[in-house]
């Protein structure tokens, strides 16, 4: 790959040549690709992105595929960044922006990191991929799989919510429910990798599936005019997407893209019955203790998160703030964003609007400095966790009477 040197280990500097590998074989470290960021930045500038194509591709010169690689794409990216005059007023905030991922093609930021891991699967001469998943990434994989014309197994907690299920399994993959928790399916994976020559996108072809979460920070910079903002909220579970949006942010003033670099305060939002990373970066340490998760947020329900180390570090290094709320609290958050900015976001969604909501009565945001609130995911996939708390307003006969007396229309002076 032209613009990548090797895959480096986060822990001990050792590097390896670019391929299927995600450990370090002398320290356990997990690797990353290295970058030669001064060719990319002799290559890439503002104008060339702009004339690229909408969607995550218009970055691929800081992503992990070489040119000239077919690149898997079912118009990935571009996601609205909204700008949320109501939710910030009834929270507070100066300015406040969503970055709306249930856009994307299967309704959540996890095709992003589909899209780049099964590129390079296909160019490494994969003919089948597989996942371990809480749900957005068995639907994203199953989806592009279908379009390439590979063979799919997505591994999944069997007590996932019936709509990620049924979103998963049209695709026609072959979906293996297990009867354990995320962390027990990704234990399981883990020995299936060492047994079938299969791309997991997030075991062994792990360095490049993080690697597409980058584009999420490309984007609200772009969409900024450039800037980075001083704020961004992002929802943890392994706690990757949050340590790739600031190597984002950070590589984008490498190259040159930004010119002052980024000041960006990073904080985290997990739900209270699963927050080891909260958890560590309330108590002043990185050391993260696992947890059983007991959460209705399961797309987050990761009891010992792989990144959640590196995740808390980059939030106290950024001065952010880690932040988690109860299972009411999401759902409360879930109505507070439908109802003030028309957006129905899953639970995992729920997790960050409260979380933001608590960091924001905390002075979090009394700078007045922009924030920008990742929304990962579409409520429709976890509709069952708002059953029985919303539903008709009322119930009546198929009558003009009745219609006129459930709502007190006659007691209306305007009327």
């Amino acid at each position: 790959m032209a613009h990548v040197l090797n895959l480096t280990c986060r822990e001990c500097g050792r590097t390896y040549p670019v391929g299927p590998v995600h450990v370090c074989d002398f320290c356990f470290g997990p690797l990353e690709p290295a970058y030669d960021y001064a060719a990319i930045a002799a290559t890439v500038s503002r104008e060339s992105i702009a004339a690229g194509p909408q969607t995550i591709w218009r970055y691929a010169g800081l992503l992990p595929i070489e040119d000239g690689v077919e690149r898997v794409d079912l118009g990935t990216g571009c996601t609205p960044l909204v700008r949320a005059d109501h939710l910030a007023r009834q929270l507070g905030i100066a300015e406040l922006y969503l970055k709306n991922d249930m856009a994307n093609p299967t309704h959540s930021f996890k095709d992003r990191v589909v899209t780049v891991a099964l590129t390079a699967a296909r160019a490494m001469g994969f003919t089948t991929v597989a996942c371990a998943s809480t749900g957005n990434l068995a639907n994203s994989v199953a989806a592009h799989a279908a379009r390439m014309g590979l063979k799919a197994f997505v591994f999944i907690p069997a007590d996932l919510e019936a709509a990620k299920i049924v979103t998963t399994a049209v695709y026609g993959a072959t979906v293996v429910a297990v009867k354990g928790n995320y962390d027990q399916v990704n234990r399981l994976c883990s020995e299936v990798a060492q047994t079938q020559h299969w791309a997991f996108v997030n075991v062994n072809l792990r360095p490049f599936y993080s690697e597409g979460s980058k584009t999420l920070a490309f984007e609200v910079t772009e969409q900024l005019g450039w800037e980075a903002p001083e704020h961004v909220v992002v929802p943890a579970a392994s706690g990757s997407l949050l340590t790739k949006v600031h190597r984002g942010l950070s590589e984008l003033h490498k190259v040159g893209l930004l010119e002052q670099a980024p000041a960006t305060s990073i904080h985290l939002a997990q739900a209270l019955g699963c927050s080891p990373i909260v958890g560590a970066v309330q108590s002043g340490t990185d050391h993260i203790r696992p947890v059983k998760p007991n959460t209705i947020a399961k797309s987050l329900a990761i009891g010992n998160p792989a990144d959640g180390y590196y995740a808390s570090k980059i939030v106290r290094r950024t001065e952010g703030r880690a932040e988690s709320v109860t299972d009411e609290e999401i759902i409360a958050a879930i109505r507070l964003l439908a109802s003030t900015e028309g957006l129905f976001t899953e639970t995992a969604g729920g997790v960050t609007i409260g979380a933001l909501a608590k960091m924001a009565a905390a002075g979090a945001f009394a700078d007045g400095g922009r924030v920008v609130a990742l929304i990962t995911g579409m409520g429709l996939k976890t509709a069952e966790a708002l059953q029985d708390r919303v539903g008709p307003t009322v119930e009546i006969q198929p009558e003009l009477e009745a219609f006129e007396e459930a709502l007190g229309f006659l007691e209306d002076p305007a009327r």
